[in-house]
């Protein structure tokens, strides 16, 4: 167990990874491969354990969106397939052919600028295909027909996938994904006529996966809902799939202390006790991705709510108390104590974002620690 001085930290519950991939699993069809997206340090999680446990637990291959990320993996020493979304240069293609990784592409400029430089080893590649979503990927079927033809001049170069990615899946009307799966249909039978070497296809993301697994192809790529998290509010009231979250964040009380009525909390002044009152400061703070912005939100102490106090500081928060708690008391964050929860949805509706962000902007400061290390 990596040891750590300043009693703060985020646990992973490695288990809920694994009940969560088992979920997918019974929902999709017996031949839809699943792919992990470990991504963003697997969403603020620990991208190497993550991956590990995911793996284990059934899924057959992983996703990362830089080069970075495919290479931490690889130096782990974790062999299963590897799908970087991102676009890498073409001068950088050779560490992926080395490290057996495979790349994402999605222009005929890239294509032929890697052709330039062969290698004696192919590379694989899957082409992202923009059906709606407006961020990177093919769109026309000019497009498609040119790359084509630059493909079968890039002997060293193998096709192995074909992908899009749904921008409103999680929402309640479906218009949008309807027609961007349509254009996907259409694309994929003009590539079908001019391509006769077998790929494999993969559109679903957490919330397509979980609302229509029957629309799924050949695999699906299992984001957010890997680590116990609805894509939104929609799919979390539908409930289509079971979902344990994997992380919660602590601290302990490092000073406790009774303020008169009228003691101000912390810089700038902006909170005053309204009467005599228990004050407890934890060591977290801003820098550690507990934004200044959740001033007033509660934390659980003794398995009850009790609100931050004054302006949240770079390294130390401050918490009104109900009583006197002793030094070393633990303090939830995000996570259950008792009958109450602070969930990542709830931090995620006070500052007005989506719960995806939370887990990635706690920063590396705040030590992650797996299962078989914890001790509550």
């Amino acid at each position: 167990m990596a040891h750590f001085y300043r009693p703060t930290w985020a646990h992973i519950d490695l288990d809920a990874i694994g009940y969560n991939i088992n979920q997918i699993r019974k929902t999709i069809p017996k031949h839809t491969s699943i792919m992990a997206v470990v991504k963003a340090n697997g969403y603020g999680h620990g991208a190497v354990q993550v991956a590990k446990k995911a793996l284990e637990s059934g899924a057959n291959k992983l996703a990362v969106a830089l080069l970075e990320e495919a290479l931490v993996l690889r130096d782990s020493g974790i062999t299963a397939p590897i799908l970087v979304f991102g676009r890498v240069a073409p001068a950088d293609v050779h560490i992926a052919t080395q490290n057996n990784i495979t790349l994402t592409f999605f222009q005929k400029e890239w294509l032929e600028a890697v052709a330039l430089h062969p290698s004696e080893t192919p590379l694989e590649v899957h082409m992202k295909w923009d059906t709606g979503m407006g961020r990177v990927g093919v769109r026309t079927e000019e497009e498609l027909t040119a790359i084509l033809e630059a493909l079968q001049k890039a002997k060293n170069i193998k096709l192995k996938g074909i992908y899009t990615h749904f921008a409103t899946a999680d929402e309640a009307a479906c218009d949008h994904f309807n027609e961007q799966n349509s254009r996907f249909q259409q694309l994929k039978a003009l590539f079908e006529k001019k391509w006769s070497s077998p790929v494999v296809y993969h559109t679903g993301n957490s919330a397509a996966s979980s609302r229509y697994p029957e629309k799924m192809y050949d695999g699906i790529r299992f984001g957010i809902a890997m680590y116990g998290l609805y894509p939104s509010q929609t799919t979390k009231v539908e409930h289509p799939i079971d979902l344990k979250p994997a992380f919660s964040l602590h601290s302990r009380l490092i000073h406790v202390k009774k303020v008169e009525k009228g003691a101000t909390i912390s810089y700038g002044a902006t909170y005053e006790a309204k009467t005599d009152e228990w004050i407890g400061t934890i060591p977290i703070g801003y820098a550690d991705g507990w934004l200044r912005k959740l001033q007033g939100i509660d934390v659980l102490v003794n398995g009850k709510r009790m609100p931050i106090v004054g302006r949240i500081c770079m390294d130390q928060t401050m918490i009104r108390l109900d009583q006197h708690y002793p030094i070393d008391t633990k303090v939830t964050l995000i996570g259950r104590q008792g009958r109450e929860e602070i969930s990542m949805d709830d931090v995620a509706t006070w500052l007005d974002t989506i719960n995806y962000e939370i887990p990635c902007i706690i920063s590396d400061r705040v030590p992650r620690v797996y299962d078989s290390e914890y001790k509550s």
